[in-house]
């Protein structure tokens, strides 16, 4: 873009102001058509934009769907039409003005031409914006797969979903319940074990004193603490 169209639009750019309304000029673009609210593939899409000043000229701008700001045309008061390119013509878009109306069309309307249009004007070093004309498809929703009502057979009867939830008081009070018994079981048998472990100790314990018990010798033909005689000699 050469010329004084890409300057303004650069400018533009640079400002990043899309909100900037004028006091002095008001703006308004709209589709010429209001029965239209959203635009058809192909359709032959017109839209106009209407300001308080006829003198300045208008640029027709669009903002994309990634927020990049597209040149479309520049109509002066003449009226003169200046395209992207400093072309006089364009092969996707028309221009012209009627008195205060600077009208754009969009020969076959596609999917890259989806975005918000904008009309500005350059008037006394001041940049006036109208608000954004949105032009986009009509969204298509998909419809979800409706699911089968589930069959009962007879015989069977149905349980009450209700009953399948269960009381949050329910069930602290069966996990206090579970922690009681860890607390009141596990020192029992504990205890249980302590037992059974001192018993066996005290049966060894038992049956070593008897094994020394029974080492001890025996008296000699039966009475205690007596010495064996001597032999005796016969002549």
């Amino acid at each position: 873009m050469a010329g004084s169209p890409a300057r303004f639009l650069l400018l533009a750019l640079g400002l990043c102001c899309l909100g900037i309304q004028g006091q002095e000029h008001k703006m308004t673009a709209r589709f010429r058509n209001s029965s239209i609210t959203h635009p058809r593939l192909g359709q032959r899409l017109e839209l106009e934009c209407l300001t308080t000043n006829d003198d300045s000229g208008v640029f027709w701008v669009r903002l994309d769907k990634n927020g990049t700001l597209h040149f479309i045309v520049f109509i002066s008061s003449l009226p003169r039409t200046t395209f992207e390119g400093n072309k006089r013509t364009s092969s996707r878009f028309e221009a012209t003005k009627s008195r205060r109306f600077y009208q754009l069309v969009v020969k076959s309307f596609m999917p890259e031409d989806e975005g918000n249009y904008f009309c500005l004007m350059n008037s006394n070093q001041m940049l006036y914006f109208s608000h954004g004309q949105p032009a986009f498809f009509p969204v298509t929703t998909t419809a979800a797969p409706t699911t089968p009502a589930p069959t009962t057979q007879h015989g069977i009867t149905e349980k009450d979903p209700c009953l399948k939830t269960l009381n949050p008081e329910t069930i602290k009070e069966k996990e206090l319940n579970f922690f009681c018994d860890i607390f009141i079981w596990v020192p029992l048998a504990g205890a249980c074990l302590l037992l059974l472990t001192a018993l066996a100790v005290t049966v060894m314990l038992c049956q070593q004193t008897r094994r020394r018990r029974c080492r001890c010798k025996r008296p000699v033909n039966g009475k205690p603490n007596a010495k064996p005689g001597m032999p005796s000699r016969h002549v």
